[in-house]
């Protein structure tokens, strides 16, 4: 694609308020950057490592029991937690429950099993965070696709960052679209507002690049196009931590190709 200086510095310019929004999103005090642990409740109460209290659950409720001397707070009041609470959540979700110090912890349903995860607003990964690496940015690595629905959304089991963490994706269309003179097509699932996301592997991955990222897309035009630019790949939270349980790319997302653009292998 050829395109003028001033094309390419106005493109450029907004790739960049991206990056800073981006940059600014992660280095939020208890956000990904922060994840120091995630452990699996059991139907008798024990000691977290690293947490207080004891913890369990029984069926759909967690159970967290505390004293004043564990010096536990709920996130969301500030009220100290002493004695027994209870909290009930379904797959998939999460709630930032209690804090100790700079530590939340997490509660979250994960296939079904209850989990936590404390987030350190000290930990190293956000402490020592100034930006997400990437690549400088590619005008030719943004181009018109052409988004098709199917006919009804189709439901796919997923591997996830964590072994233990079967996933799923509802896929709803393909984007298709041409790079470097090949044709190819990526399964996409909707996001917010219409928008569409694409997780995907290409050749980059665990070279230069987390072992898969994705990329949001505006939503298509009434006439289907789309335009799919990967200098804005992003990594998903396992990129930076062992403590995500992020989903893989749909069987047949991988690109043969290397995308060198958008956000690199932040521990590289």
């Amino acid at each position: 694609m050829t395109i003028n200086t001033a094309e390419l510095d106005r493109l450029t310019q907004r790739w960049e308020r991206f990056r800073t929004g981006r940059n600014t999103s992660l280095a939020e005090p208890h956000g990904w950057l922060t994840l120091t642990s995630l452990q699996w409740l059991s139907p008798v109460p024990f000691q977290l490592s690293g947490v207080p209290g004891l913890w369990s659950f029984e069926g759909t409720t967690a159970t967290l029991t505390a004293g004043a001397d564990d010096r536990l707070t709920l996130v969301e009041s500030g009220e100290p937690v002493i004695g027994t609470i209870t909290a009930s959540l379904a797959d998939e979700e999460s709630l930032m429950w209690v804090a100790a110090g700079t530590v939340v912890v997490e509660l979250g349903v994960r296939a079904n099993r209850y989990m936590v995860r404390t987030r350190d607003s000290q930990a190293p990964a956000l402490v020592n965070f100034t930006a997400v690496p990437v690549f400088n940015y590619n005008p030719d690595l943004a181009v018109t696709g052409t988004f098709t629905r199917y006919a009804e959304p189709r439901t796919e089991i997923i591997e996830t960052a964590n072994p233990e963490v079967p996933g799923g994706a509802v896929l709803v269309g393909e984007v298709s679209f041409e790079l470097g003179g090949s044709r190819f097509s990526l399964a996409a699932e909707e996001g917010g507002l219409g928008s569409l996301v694409v997780a995907f592997h290409d050749a980059s991955n665990e070279v230069s690049t987390a072992p898969w990222r994705k990329l949001e897309l505006t939503k298509p035009r009434p006439d289907g196009t789309v335009v799919v630019d990967f200098n804005r790949s992003i990594n998903y939270p396992s990129a930076f931590s062992d403590y995500g349980t992020c989903p893989a790319p749909a069987t047949g997302n991988t690109l043969p190709v290397s995308i060198e653009a958008g956000e690199r292998d932040p521990r590289k």
